[in-house]
């Protein structure tokens, strides 16, 4: 059925405004959502289909399995309406094309190595597992693969977004682009910065696991919402407990510690590890938990395409899962 009675809410995955991510933890908050509006809400029907290279479950072991014996390579994972992920790794030495990207901000995640981050405007610093990455829109940058073993890491971008080339560090065009051609060109509106909610790094194990800083969102800005979620594993609930929905986007989740137990209406329940890519199709009932032994801690980089996502419940759960 297409449209029925749902409790609607947008604070399931998007956490309050608090201190900037790595800070110190806070005190109590102060905050209190909204209380869900009770309207009639679309669902999709028939169920959004996982197309290629999309899939609720990409295992890293998986990922490493199609690209055995390469020294550099890229793996897409993530191809969605809003936002794609890729995998790549960089042999040691290597350095990526200097490059930004048009409108929107880039996500990365360092898994493996140690990467040396260079962004215009800001001061050169080595990323290592765990490191989130942040660059704004139209400031370029390059990633170098620090000797002693390969970078493996996860970027994100808005599905819209197109690669831009300094002509000063690429004086020969670019090759076409999915039927764009490059040519050079007056470029308008300067570069995206920082702010409170948006820092160019978090080194998530030592700020986070390590320093007890409060998990939280990494990048906040429309198209892309990168939030840190952590919690201890507990018992995977019953089936019964549907989650909620998306009217409008797909959602997926890099496991960054522990184990999560993700339920996804049509997809046998499983439960991955650190380095594994989950994802949820628009519109199906999903439920992420931490999974593993009983107390352990987890966490999950919930990535979508807006801070303030609506997120549908059924009625009966009062807009809680």
């Amino acid at each position: 059925m297409a449209g029925m009675g749902m409790a609607l809410s947008a604070s399931a995955q998007t956490a309050p405004p608090g201190p900037p991510p790595g800070g110190p933890p806070e005190g109590p908050r102060r905050f209190a959502p909204p209380p869900p509006a009770l309207m009639w809400a679309p669902k999709k029907t028939p169920l959004t289909p996982y197309r290629a290279p999309n899939r609720p479950w990409w295992k890293l072991a998986d990922v490493r399995a199609l690209h055995k014996g390469q020294a550099n390579w890229t793996q897409p994972v993530i191809r969605g309406a809003d936002i794609i992920a890729d995998w790549h790794q960089l042999a040691p030495g290597r350095t990526t094309q200097e490059l930004a990207y048009s409108d929107n901000r880039t996500g990365i995640i360092v898994w493996e190595g140690e990467v040396r981050v260079r962004m215009a405007g800001q001061e050169p610093f080595v990323a290592r597992k765990g490191f989130e990455i942040n660059v704004p829109h139209r400031v370029p940058f390059t990633l170098e693969a620090l000797p002693g073993a390969p970078a493996l890491y996860l970027e994100i971008h808005a599905t819209s977004d197109m690669p831009l080339y300094p002509v000063a560090t690429n004086p020969t065009a670019p090759k076409p682009v999915q039927g764009y051609a490059y040519a050079q060109r007056l470029l308008t509106g300067g570069p995206g910065g920082f702010d409170a909610m948006n820092k160019p790094y978090l080194d998530y194990y030592k700020d986070v696991v390590e320093g007890g800083a409060r998990a939280g969102p990494f990048i906040s800005a429309q198209h892309m919402f990168v939030n840190n979620i952590r919690g201890r594993g507990v018992a995977t609930p019953p089936a019964s407990n549907l989650g909620h929905f998306h009217v409008g986007y797909d959602e997926f989740w890099f496991v960054m510690e522990g184990n999560v137990t993700l339920q996804v209406e049509g997809v046998p329940v499983f439960t991955a590890s650190a380095g594994d890519v989950i994802m949820a199709a628009q519109g199906r009932w999903h439920r992420a938990s931490f999974g593993g032994p009983e107390g352990q801690m987890g966490t999950r980089v919930a990535v979508n395409p807006y801070p303030a996502g609506l997120h549908g419940f059924t009625v009966e759960s009062g807009g809680r899962q």
